[in-house]
C-alpha cells in the first residue's frame, strides 16, 4: 500500500503538469527520474501511466535487476546515447517507456549536460510523502458545501486479492468519476498494468470526498445484489479513516 500510495501521489504531481492532455497524458515529454531508489521507483511506475518517456540511473547491479524484475523498468541500457536512442523513438511515437541507466547518477547528470539533453519533467519536482503523511497532509479548512475541495485516498481490495475482482469494483469506481475527471480515469485503467505485483490485492485512487461518498452508496447498492465476492474499502478524509468491509452476497 505505501508503493501504490507514494506511485498515486506522484502521478496527481506529474499529470497536473501544464503539459498532460486528456488525450495522450504526457505522451511526448520526457521526464528524467533521478537515481533508482524508492521513492525513484513509485515515480517511474506513474509516469509510466502518465504516458511519459522517462530515464532513471543507477550503477547498482541489484537494483537495476530488480526493477526489470519488478516492470518498473522496460530496459536496461548501458549509456545514455542508447537510452537517448530508444527515448526519442518513444517519444517520437508519444508511447510511454521506462529505461534505467547503469551509471552513477551524477555520472550521467554530466553527460546530460554535456549533451545538452533538457527533460521536460524532473523529479526534484514532485515532492513525495510517506504513507502517513500523505494521510494527514489532508487536514486544514474546507469548505464543506464543496466535496470536491475536500482530498480523499479510497482504497478498496479484494479478500481473494483475484485481479478480475478488483476490475469489477474499478468499474464502479468509474461510474463514479465524472466524464471531466479524465486523469482519475486514466490512473484507474492503467495502474493495474504498471503497478502490477508492487500493488497486489489493492488499487488506490487519490481522489475528493463527493467520489469517497458517491463509490461508497453504489457498492452498498451493487453489492447487495450483484457482487459473489468478499472486500473491503478504506477511505483517508482530513485524516481520518473511514472503513466498510462487504460480505458475499448470497443467492
Amino acid at each position: 500500500m505505501e508503493f501504490a500510495a507514494q506511485a498515486a501521489q506522484a502521478y496527481a504531481g506529474l499529470i497536473a503538469s501544464p503539459y498532460a492532455d486528456p488525450e495522450s497524458g504526457l505522451g511526448g515529454r520526457l521526464f528524467c527520474a533521478g537515481e533508482l531508489d524508492g521513492a525513484c521507483r513509485a515515480c517511474v511506475v506513474a509516469a509510466n501511466i502518465a504516458g511519459a518517456a522517462t530515464f532513471c540511473a543507477t550503477a547498482d547491479r541489484a537494483a537495476q535487476k530488480q526493477a526489470l524484475r519488478d516492470g518498473v523498468a522496460d530496459f536496461l541500457v548501458n549509456s545514455l546515447d542508447e537510452a537517448l536512442r530508444i527515448l526519442k523513438n518513444q517519444l517520437r511515437k508519444r508511447e510511454p517507456v521506462a529505461l534505467c541507466v547503469a551509471l552513477e547518477p551524477a555520472a550521467m547528470e554530466r553527460e546530460m549536460h554535456e549533451r545538452g539533453v533538457a527533460p521536460d519533467l524532473f523529479r526534484r519536482d514532485l515532492p513525495l510523502n510517506t504513507l502517513h503523511q500523505a494521510f494527514l497532509c489532508q487536514e486544514g479548512e474546507y469548505d464543506e458545501t464543496d466535496l470536491r475541495g475536500i482530498p480523499a485516498i479510497v482504497v478498496w481490495r479484494v479478500d481473494s486479492g483475484s485481479p478480475l475482482e478488483l476490475a469489477k469494483l474499478d468499474e464502479i469506481a468509474l461510474q463514479c468519476l465524472d466524464t471531466e475527471e479524465w486523469a482519475s480515469r486514466r490512473w484507474l485503467q492503467l495502474s493495474p498494468r504498471y503497478l502490477g505485483r508492487l500493488a497486489q490485492g489493492l488499487h488506490v485512487l487519490s481522489t475528493h470526498r463527493e467520489f469517497d461518498a458517491r463509490f461508497a452508496e453504489q457498492l452498498r447498492v451493487i453489492a447487495v445484489r450483484e457482487l459473489t465476492f468478499g472486500f473491503e474499502v478504506r477511505s483517508y478524509v482530513r485524516g481520518l479513516e473511514g472503513r466498510q468491509t462487504f460480505a458475499p452476497a448470497k443467492h
